[in-house]
């Protein structure tokens, strides 16, 4: 019988005669004996320590303490060879992990660095490192060595010409490092990242492959509506704006995304070479009945880089070209 405030506990007097004693249970009985493997008050299960009673081929006392050791032992060291939940990164965003490593590659830039006048901006761009993440986590990168200003309202040769806002160029309207992605000729991409000044972007016209050479050359000969199977070289692999969308899997899905947040796409300080060539200021490509915007110089390359989509020989030497920093 079981006594209040106790546990039963029988005891064999003589043949065949049990007797029932009490025993007071340990002040704490709340904490399992193993981890993992919790017990109900007062549901103690027959057999147990507390509340069975040692009939003939039960283990004596001793013995089964050590085996219970034994097995409390072996449960805590499987339970500290689990491995255990990393904290959350207390990084900000301009250093996130999720992005990328900042021991393998540097911060991406924060919007201060978009928010500046597209000329300004479309040189700043030369030399920046554009990332792409693509689904099953391969990252490419190739560093920015051609670019395109186009300053708005007042701009013949771009979309918003007059202030026209449309839902096709509405990202050149939204704030600087706001992807504008338009289609041209029914099939091919090109992507522009917004400036300071409502309507202005940079049109991003040529990369230096970096990272990922060989899925950009896939991409591209997947991609590209040329009948010709023949390898595509390193150098044309992102030398002109649709090339550079196609080498990175960029679509109109891109557009109207922030650069500064997007977990697909960003930018990542990079830096020209020590000694590097000069940037080169000339006519932008392709630009039809702008009037005198057809010739403004609003072209910016790095002189003698042979990832340049186009050279413009006279620009070379009609303007002094200006050292980059």
């Amino acid at each position: 019988m079981r006594a209040r405030g106790g546990a039963g506990l029988c005891t064999r007097l003589g043949r065949g005669t049990l007797k029932s004693m009490s025993v007071s249970l340990p002040p704490d009985t709340s904490q399992p004996l193993f981890p993992g493997r919790a017990r109900r008050p007062g549901r103690a299960r027959a057999g147990s320590r507390v509340t069975g009673c040692r009939e003939a081929g039960q283990m004596p006392a001793p013995l089964s303490r050590k085996i219970r050791q034994k097995k409390q032992q072996l449960a805590e060291s499987q339970w500290q060879q689990i491995p255990k939940e990393r904290p959350p990164s207390s990084l900000g965003p301009q250093q996130s992990i999720y992005f990328s490593s900042p021991e393998d590659h540097p911060a991406r830039l924060g919007p201060e660095f978009f928010d500046q006048p597209a000329v300004t901006l479309a040189r700043a761009f030369l030399g920046q490192v554009l990332v792409r993440r693509l689904a099953d986590g391969t990252e490419l990168r190739g560093r920015i060595v051609e670019t395109e200003a186009y300053l708005g309202p007042e701009d013949e040769a771009a979309h918003s010409r007059g202030g026209r806002q449309t839902p096709r160029n509405r990202g050149m309207f939204m704030k600087p490092g706001t992807l504008y992605v338009y289609i041209i000729y029914g099939m091919y991409f090109c992507l522009n990242v917004s400036s300071q000044g409502a309507g202005a972007c940079v049109l991003l016209r040529a990369l230096e492959p970096l990272e990922g050479l060989d899925t950009m050359r896939q991409l591209r000969s997947t991609l590209r509506k040329s009948t010709v199977s023949r390898t595509l070289k390193d150098r044309e692999l992102c030398s002109g704006p649709s090339k550079l969308c196609q080498a990175l899997a960029i679509d109109k899905s891109f557009d109207q995304r922030d650069l500064t947040q997007d977990e697909a796409v960003w930018l990542e300080h990079g830096r020209l070479e020590t000694g590097s060539p000069a940037v080169v200021a000339a006519a932008r490509i392709g630009i039809g009945h702008a009037g005198e915007w057809t010739q403004k110089p609003l072209r910016f390359y790095v002189q003698g880089s042979p990832w340049v989509s186009v050279v413009d020989r006279v620009a070379e030497q009609m303007y002094q070209p200006q050292q980059t920093t």
